[in-house]
């Protein structure tokens, strides 16, 4: 049976189950069997079921369906914006295990996570609250055995990247549009702040890009991604007036999602939204934060986005990073540990709200069966298989993954993948601080204020954005950032007739102890940054709305 001492006594988990471990406090011996069995199945036959190029293939591309030349229809098997993202991308999370265990010595593997609530509560002399950068087996192009007869002896790192062993083309563009998301084979994935447009468009400005980087040496190129998800994980934001200042970053809304009051909230950024929208009348309601927001984040923050921050951020604009994309993000490895850390904190959450057996999609108020997030057209449209327009429940098939019943192969359902111990493994329990730094009660304040910001429309836009909302000033005209809403998006949303009516992106920020008369301090803006001008525009369709006026919330978080 597995131990692990993770800051509190020693912990066994339950009888017949492994745990995923945390990827940095692995044996020299986890960290070979981990590399063989990734270096094993990326050099399987890209038609093996078990290849790594098939699996990372159900996540966007190689597309299938109505979606394989018809943008109006998403291509992936995946599930975002709705009820079915964490229980689809557990299942996801299970297929890849299988393939893993099939390499030699590793028939007992489990995936690690990357922790990214990580905090160094002995180091007072940084910046950083939360210390969840990517592991350093994520940064390095090769690897050295540290155990066994090869001990010493290196490989090229099946954690750095990945090589495509077969072109995967996109078919939902004209070849001469400068979006064009084919990429060949060979072509090996990249994070911030590297650039993966491959397309013939942009092929040259690309190689222009990626040269003065490479320039740099990967000791550099290392260094600016872990400082941008450092970032990421830290941001500031506004001040109160009492000079406290509050983080507004991954850190924050993952210790936030725990609070989600219910699984169908929790679970997607359309459901949360939605949510929020219904309780901005109330006073001093604070935001609820789905799973999916801070998943999105980091996903930007790998895959090319800087985080916004006061100062001019924008010394990258032309990165492009696999992670980035719907589309490409599940060939990056760091993907996999990216979504087993989203699937533990998916655990911690039915944990502490005692859904560990059964997920309910329970509704309060005027939240009906129709709500935001609970129909296939809902964010992303329908995937392949799925009609439009139907209501996704906790028996809507997460194909393609299935179980044998009768001795047929029928499509699992979130109901197959609620209880982990079922599933065989587990995760150590995670000291999280519910409501994160900035909760009302450590600071002895009641006064909190929730900014609506809404109508960015996601057809307008190619690819993955993030929406900004500022305070500025009315005297000094001095802007200070207010929240961070990240939108992983696909590249050809534009087309998609299957969820046109779900095509607009927005979010919402609370912060405590903003009274009303420093509210009427500042105007409120919003900016949002695209591939295009990542360092954000003022987009004169965004509604901002700031603050209540209904009576004080009553709701139980």
């Amino acid at each position: 049976m597995d131990s692990i001492k993770i800051g509190i006594p020693t912990f066994d988990p339950p009888p017949g189950t492994q745990l995923r471990k945390d990827i940095e406090l692995l044996s020299d011996q986890e960290l070979d069997t981990l590399i063989t069995a990734f270096d094993y199945i990326q050099k399987l036959p890209t038609n093996n079921p078990d290849s790594f190029f098939q699996i990372a293939g159900y996540h966007g591309m190689p597309f299938r369906g109505a979606g394989w030349g018809n943008s109006t229809w998403w291509g992936g098997y995946c599930n975002h914006g709705n009820i079915l993202f964490p229980t689809w991308h557990r299942a996801y999370l299970l297929r890849l295990e299988e393939a893993l265990r099939t390499a030699p010595g590793c028939a007992d593997f489990r995936i690690p996570f990357w922790n990214q609530l990580k905090k160094d509560t002995n180091d007072t002399n940084t910046k950083w609250l939360y210390k969840g950068e990517p592991p350093k087996v994520f940064l390095a192009r090769k690897w050295t055995w540290l155990t066994g007869p090869d001990k010493g002896k290196q490989i090229d790192n099946p954690l750095f990247s990945y090589k495509l062993g077969k072109s995967i083309v996109d078919n939902t563009t004209r070849s001469n549009d400068p979006l064009n998301y084919t990429k060949k084979m060979n072509y090996e994935t990249v994070r911030y702040p590297f650039s993966g447009l491959v397309g013939d468009a942009a092929k040259a400005k690309t190689e222009i890009h990626n040269a003065e980087l490479y320039e740099l040496g990967d000791e550099a190129t290392n260094e600016i991604l872990v400082e941008n998800v450092l970032n990421w994980l830290n941001l500031d934001k506004i001040n109160n007036y009492e000079a406290n200042q509050f983080n507004a970053g991954v850190g924050h809304d993952l210790e936030t999602c725990i609070d989600a009051p219910n699984y169908t909230v929790f679970s997607n950024t359309t459901s949360a939204k939605a949510w929020n929208d219904d309780h901005m009348d109330i006073q001093n309601f604070k935001a609820v934060v789905s799973l999916e927001q801070p998943h999105n984040k980091i996903h930007l923050a790998v895959g090319g986005f800087e985080a916004p921050t006061q100062s001019n951020y924008n010394k990258y604009p032309g990165a492009n990073g696999d992670m980035g994309e719907n589309d490409t993000a599940s060939f990056d490895p760091i993907f996999f540990f990216h979504h087993c850390w989203i699937d533990n904190m998916f655990w911690q959450w039915q944990t502490d709200k005692h859904a560990t057996e059964q997920l309910d999609i329970k509704y309060a108020q005027n939240v009906g069966p129709d709500y935001p997030g609970t129909n296939s057209v809902d964010s992303q449209g329908p995937t392949p298989g799925t009609p439009a327009n139907v209501r996704l429940t906790l028996d809507s098939p997460l194909d393609p993954f299935t179980k044998e019943v009768n001795g047929e192969q029928v499509p699992k359902t979130s109901r197959d993948v609620t209880d982990i111990t079922k599933l065989g493994y587990f995760y150590a329990p995670i000291q999280i601080r519910h409501g994160s730094a900035w909760a009302p009660e450590k600071f002895g304040v009641k006064n909190i204020q929730t900014l609506s910001v809404s109508g960015a429309n996601r057809g307008k836009i190619n690819g993955s954005f993030v929406i900004s909302t500022w305070a500025e000033d009315k005297i000094t005209k001095k802007q200070v950032l207010a929240g961070v809403e990240a939108v992983l998006s696909r590249w050809n949303v534009s087309g998609c007739s299957n969820c046109q009516n779900h095509l607009e992106a927005g979010g919402h920020v609370s912060i405590p102890g903003l009274d009303k008369k420093t509210l009427d301090k500042y105007d409120f803006i919003a900016k949002v940054h695209t591939r295009d001008v990542p360092e954000g525009m003022v987009d004169d369709e965004l509604k901002i709305i700031v603050g209540a006026d209904g009576p004080e919330d009553k709701t139980s978080l």
